[in-house]
């Protein structure tokens, strides 16, 4: 008996062995870069590849990634292996720009309710338009699907949209103004609003108002959603040319758009505000970020980054950590990782262990420069690098990114905080969505014009060399007339422009014509 005991205790062994050892070559293996943070050294690691911009991953009760692809594709990943299961191609999604298969929501215990919602853009005739469909998930397939919402107004952007099961178990999602910022503040319009529904469709009795998905509204477009400690539910919300949130979401409170950006600040603002109360963000870009998914951060494998928000970014490219109060109701201090080391970051989600996840977007309408790269899109896990692995050197490719400068110094400067995103560093844009400023016509031509364009913003379809252009432009009207002057002539005088200055007076004299 001693003998067969002795065997069974160093089988047991030899198997912990064997796979600790295992799990260390794998990780060892897929650490790609380092970054120290405090006293915690963390390692990023690619996971999967060649994806379709993966608009939402989120962790799933079975220990899977779920993965939307804007094409249409849904998939389960497996985060220890890499490997990949398709377990529904949409059809009839509508992928154009930023519109495709959008948000996608799990129920929280896939065994005991095994659904899966998602929201995606599609057309009838010319009209865009968008669907929340709850599906079942049985034997690896996403099968008998029930639209929950249908005909949800739509548009070439602007159409949210994250979605979350709450800790009470109803469906919550953001929906998109559609690009016209009066819907946001029409009770009547579902767009501009984070809708609350139960999960066959039907709205809560306790709903703000009696017979109404609408739970909070005056929103430009909602690109997260999370929950945190006391089921306090955060979003960040894209502004226009500036202001973008981070929001507390609130049953029945209107968050101002598009009467108030930002915080109330402004004469015009304040007066608005004493007829209709507005909640304020508790954090707020400018320039603009181009905020996206979020997650909330509670686990102590990353010590450094415990009670926060997890802030992925678009234009910035990269994650912010945004830590809370006890109370998880302020900000009180941003550390921003990876600034355009992975380009476009969708989406981040966590697993129970701590680990991050985060999904560039690098292969939709509007690519950073030098991007996508090979491997694109890609998932990419970041956690905790073992303890004897510390003393090991960190790579320098992976820095902490500097915050964005927000004093203004230059047409270089407003040109950098303002325009690249989408005229781009080379001023060449992105052909059928952003004009280039290079050798346009309406850059070179009649300055007075040129400066109204700045100053009031610009929409409709229009002709740039031969091609067409439909893609909105913000107003900076709220750049004083020395920093729009400075911008315009840089444009005017840059990528091979040779057109004149202009000055601040010029811009005062233009700014007193009304638009």
């Amino acid at each position: 008996m001693r003998n067969i005991i002795i065997i069974v205790l160093g089988l047991c062994c030899s198997l912990f062995i064997f796979w600790n050892q295992k799990e260390r070559a794998m990780t060892n293996l897929l650490i790609e870069e380092q970054l120290t943070l405090d006293s915690t050294v963390i390692g990023m690691s690619t996971i999967a590849t060649g994806l379709d911009v993966p608009w939402e991953i989120t962790w799933g009760s079975d220990n899977y990634i779920w993965m939307t692809e804007q094409g249409g594709r849904v998939s389960r990943l497996d985060p220890r292996t890499g490997k990949r299961k398709v377990v529904l191609n949409l059809a009839g999604v509508y992928r154009n720009r930023s519109m495709g298969l959008l948000g996608m929501a799990l129920s929280r215990d896939l065994k005991k309710e095994p659904y899966i919602f998602l929201d995606y853009t599609y057309l009838n005739g010319e009209k865009v338009l968008s669907r929340l469909v709850r599906y079942t998930y049985r034997n690896d397939s996403l099968v008998e699907p029930l639209v929950l919402l249908n005909d949800i107004p739509g548009n070439n952007g602007h159409n949210g949209s994250r979605i979350i099961v709450a800790p009470d178990g109803k469906l919550m999602m953001s929906t998109g103004d559609a690009h016209n910022s009066n819907n946001a503040q029409d009770p009547t319009s579902i767009n501009g609003k984070i809708l609350r529904l139960n999960i066959d469709g039907t709205i809560p009795a306790d709903n703000p108002m009696p017979g109404s998905a609408v739970w909070s509204w005056g929103h430009r477009n909602i690109q997260g959603l999370a929950y945190g400690t006391n089921s306090i539910l955060y979003s960040s919300e894209h502004g226009d040319a500036i202001e973008d949130e981070l929001n507390i979401i609130q049953k029945g409170k209107n968050y101002g758009w598009g009467k108030v950006e930002g915080y109330v600040d402004t004469e015009e603002e304040k007066e608005l505000a004493k007829a209709t109360p507005v909640t304020e963000p508790i954090k707020s870009w400018t320039p603009t970020i181009a905020p996206a998914g979020i997650q909330f951060y509670n686990s102590s494998l990353v010590p450094e980054w415990k009670n926060a928000v997890l802030l992925t970014t678009l234009k910035a490219g990269a994650l912010y950590v945004l830590k809370l109060d006890k109370n998880g109701k302020k900000v009180v201090s941003e550390n921003i990782y990876f600034t355009q080391a992975y380009g476009r970051i969708r989406d981040v989600c966590v697993s129970p262990t701590g680990e991050i996840y985060i999904s560039t977007s690098n292969k939709d309408w509007n690519p950073s420069e030098g991007f996508p790269k090979l491997k694109d899109d890609r998932i990419i896990r970041i956690t905790k690098v073992r303890t004897e692995r510390k003393s090991k050197k960190t790579t320098p490719a992976i820095t902490a990114g500097p915050k964005p400068v927000t004093i203004i110094a230059g047409g270089h400067s407003i040109y950098t905080n303002y325009c690249t995103a989408c005229h781009k560093k080379s001023g060449e844009g992105v052909i059928g969505n952003f004009p280039p400023l290079k050798g346009n016509p309406g850059v070179t031509g009649n300055k007075d014009a040129l400066i109204s364009v700045v100053l009031n913003g610009l929409s409709g379809p229009r002709n740039v060399n031969g091609v067409e252009y439909n893609q909105a432009m913000p107003g900076f009207k709220f750049l004083n007339d020395k920093d729009v002057a400075a911008v315009v002539s840089y444009i005017r005088t840059n990528f091979g422009n040779k057109a004149s200055a202009v000055t601040a007076a010029d811009v005062s004299n233009v700014r007193k014509i009304k638009k």
